[in-house]
């Protein structure tokens, strides 16, 4: 009798053991699941930059053209449309923000993204140079970053890549805003990844 009684024990023992491994994996599963659902308009705007700000003048750009993709090539609502605007001027420079008020801003993108959807443009990838080519410099006790951006663009069949410097301050928090960028021509050094 006490044989049989501590085989029920060690069986129902295991049994809750296996059910409590399979109720874990089944949470996480499903939590997987759901951040692949996400879409990568959906991932840039819940992304949260006031505890998660990109560390390096680098990084800043790269999320900046994670966002001007979303804006020439992704579906989006009007409310995604607004929380891609706020999470770019979230990069920007006091400066640049100022220049740059959200309504303007956005009307600016609106415009941009149809005028290239109507002449069938799309932002096929874009690159940003390695850390060893962003260029740092002092400047009237401001830091300032130089970072290269490239765009690969398809207009039909055809393909066309454009450059872009980025030139980021940084603030009194240490996070590196976006000052201002432009348009340069190509040059040895002006390959990106």
């Amino acid at each position: 009798m006490k044989k049989t009684g501590i085989v029920i024990l060690t069986i129902a023992l295991i049994a809750a053991i296996c059910g409590s491994f399979y109720v874990v994996n089944d949470k996480s599963k499903r939590a997987n699941q759901k951040e692949r659902v996400l879409t990568e308009v959906q991932r840039i705007t819940t992304k949260d930059l006031d505890k998660n700000y990109p560390q390096t003048p680098r990084e800043v750009v790269k999320l900046y053209n994670r966002i001007v993709k979303c804006y020439y090539g992704m579906q989006y609502s009007d409310e995604e449309l607004d929380a891609l605007t706020d999470q770019a001027l979230k990069l920007f420079d006091d400066e640049l923000a100022a220049n740059n008020p959200k309504d303007t801003y956005k009307q600016s993108v609106t415009a941009d993204a149809q005028s290239y959807k109507d002449q069938g443009v799309t932002l096929a990838q874009t690159g940003v140079c390695d850390s060893n080519d962003v260029k740092y410099v002092t400047d009237n006790g401001s830091k300032i970053a130089y970072v290269k951006a490239s765009y690969f663009m398809k207009e039909g069949s055809s393909y066309s890549k454009t450059y872009q410097e980025y030139v980021l301050r940084q603030d009194k928090e240490g996070c590196w805003r976006i000052l201002t960028f432009y348009k340069i021509a190509a040059d040895s050094d002006t390959e990106t990844e």
